[in-house]
């Protein structure tokens, strides 16, 4: 049998500002600049000023300020999938599904017996349905198995709907995939593999599940050189954060030791080349005893740097933040969530506002860059307790940071115990997109405080950076300098492009802008001349 594999980001990751990009509507970051927008571009003197023609010089060679990120890395399911299917040896090409959602997508030449369709990056009814339609459009009969966060929670939806779905595989994959598609392959029927749910005829079957080792089996193995590699150390979570349905999808938390994880990355970077791991896990600082050992050991490793993810009161002191720094972590990830102690205490986020803000000052006071998460509008919060953590953000916080509005993704939040509590109410609780209220605020105004928020802080603190459009370039923009340097010049870079949402006397905009470029003129970056080529290596 010969597979076709759908796996990929969701619609809503295409680019970095897919939620919000009217919020960069006319400013320098867009290629169309608005009429505000250019004419304080010609009284600052500077009419043809494009930021992708930002330079500096290093080594004697003039570089982009603005330099493409080298490698984004491939996606962790896609990592796991194509390691299950190359180590089975399996006969399968791949469809991104970000090709999927934009209409590029082109069925790659010769047959297909089945479909394998991941729905990780899949989060209601109508983009599954896209991804069907796609299927019984260009490979019309094909039989999918599908598989997936989405599916782990709507199997029984999925079969019902789609008769094109014959069987579901849930949880771990590693070894019931194969079995489903040898099973498949030889005819046979699928009532030994665990944990499928499978069309029996006129039944739905739903067969056992079974968990994976994780310490035991061998971790997703990668094809040539992949500058990052991105990791899963646990699966399930040990908390119950009401606005994530994810332990819902995976109930059972199990975890790789410390010396997998070395041993692991270390091999990444010996046989792939790999220069960063990401490890993607909700809480990569968990449990503490394997945190503790992996601070002992990841130094002097041989691994690559690192990133990931941390709740506030793991980082607690400053021998875990030197201890982070020595084991090569770079950036982490802290859902901070609000500053607000009723607030945290509604979202059973289990921290409270001084870990959060220890946390943070231990973080400022490093090499390692903070990038906090923050939401707005979750049920109960009203805009005077939402106050707290924009006053935190405008006048506190150092580094990196991003604000969602707080949206509702399905019926199995936990936060809908709180439905009485909060008068939840939202118009499709599948759609992330949808109108909700409750008690404290409804979602426009959530969306005007976001806005407000974004705005307020780039006005007033200099060193909270917005993370909104870095994604696409090379982090950091000036390798060459330190941590507080680059956020500085990320700020200015911030600043000097939205200069058309922050002024309307094109005076004031134009003094804004010379502003601007003069900060980065000072650190050794300004407009290139026309007609020079720029360096678009990764330094």
């Amino acid at each position: 049998m010969r597979f076709l594999l759908l796996s990929g980001l969701g619609p809503g990751e295409l680019g970095p500002t897919h939620f919000n990009s009217p919020y960069m509507a006319g400013t320098l970051f867009g290629d169309n600049p608005s009429e505000l927008g250019r004419e304080m571009l010609r009284r600052a003197g500077h009419e043809e000023l494009r930021l992708d023609r930002l330079s500096f010089a290093s080594a004697g060679r003039p570089y982009a300020l603005l330099r493409p990120r080298a490698a984004a890395g491939p996606h962790l399911t896609t990592v796991t999938l194509h390691s299950i299917l190359e180590t089975g040896a399996y006969d399968f090409a791949r469809v991104d599904l970000a090709d999927v959602w934009t209409g590029a997508a082109q069925v790659p030449s010769g047959d297909f017996d089945l479909v394998l369709l991941s729905t990780t990056y899949i989060w209601n009814e109508p983009i599954l349905r896209q991804a069907v339609a796609w299927i019984r459009e260009n490979l019309p009969g094909t039989g999918i198995v599908a598989g997936g966060q989405f599916t782990n929670l709507k199997f029984m939806m999925a079969l019902r709907d789609h008769p094109e779905i014959v069987a579901v595989v849930r949880g771990d994959g590693e070894v019931s995939l194969p079995m489903t598609l040898d099973t498949l392959a030889a005819g046979k029927s699928l009532e030994s593999v665990p944990n499928v749910v499978w069309r029996d005829g006129d039944r739905v079957r739903i067969n056992p599940v079974e968990y994976v080792d994780l310490d035991g089996f061998p971790s997703p193995s990668v094809s040539g050189r992949a500058a990052v590699v991105p990791y899963e150390s646990m699966r399930g979570c040990p908390f119950d954060c009401k606005f994530c349905s994810f332990p819902a999808a995976s109930p059972k938390w199990r975890y790789k030791s410390a010396e997998k994880i070395r041993d692991d990355w270390a091999g990444y970077a010996a046989d792939n080349g790999t220069e960063m791991m990401y490890a993607m896990d909700s809480t990569f600082t968990i449990p503490p005893v394997r945190f503790r050992k992996l601070l002992e050991i990841l130094p002097g490793s041989g691994i690559p740097v690192w990133e990931g993810f941390s709740r506030a009161n793991t980082l607690n002191s400053e021998a875990v933040v030197a201890g982070l720094e020595a084991a090569h972590c770079f950036q982490i990830h802290v859902g901070f969530e609000s500053m607000n102690d009723q607030t945290l205490k509604n979202m059973s986020k289990r921290v409270s506002v001084k870990q959060n803000l220890t946390a943070h000052e231990l973080l400022s006071r490093s090499e390692i860059n903070t990038y906090g998460l923050f939401i707005v509008g979750y049920p109960g919060e009203s805009p005077e307790t939402f106050q707290d953590t924009q006053d935190f953000l405008m006048e506190e916080y150092i580094g990196h940071f991003s604000m969602a509005r707080f949206t509702i993704t399905d019926e199995n939040m936990p936060m809908w115990q709180d439905r009485e509590k909060f008068r939840i109410e939202a118009q499709d609780p599948n759609d992330p997109g949808s109108p909700w209220s409750h008690i404290g605020m409804d979602s426009d105004r959530a969306g005007q405080l976001l806005t407000e928020t974004l705005d307020k802080v780039r006005r007033t603190n200099d060193r909270a950076v917005l993370k909104f459009w870095q994604h696409n370039y090379q982090h950091w923009l000036l390798p060459q300098h330190d941590r507080k340097t680059n956020l500085a010049v990320e700020k200015s870079l911030e600043l000097l492009a939205m200069t058309p949402r922050d002024f309307t006397d094109p005076d004031e905009g134009a003094h804004a802008m010379r502003t601007q470029l003069d900060q980065l003129r000072a650190v050794g970056i300004e407009p290139a001349p026309e007609g020079r080529e720029l360096c678009l290596d990764p330094l």
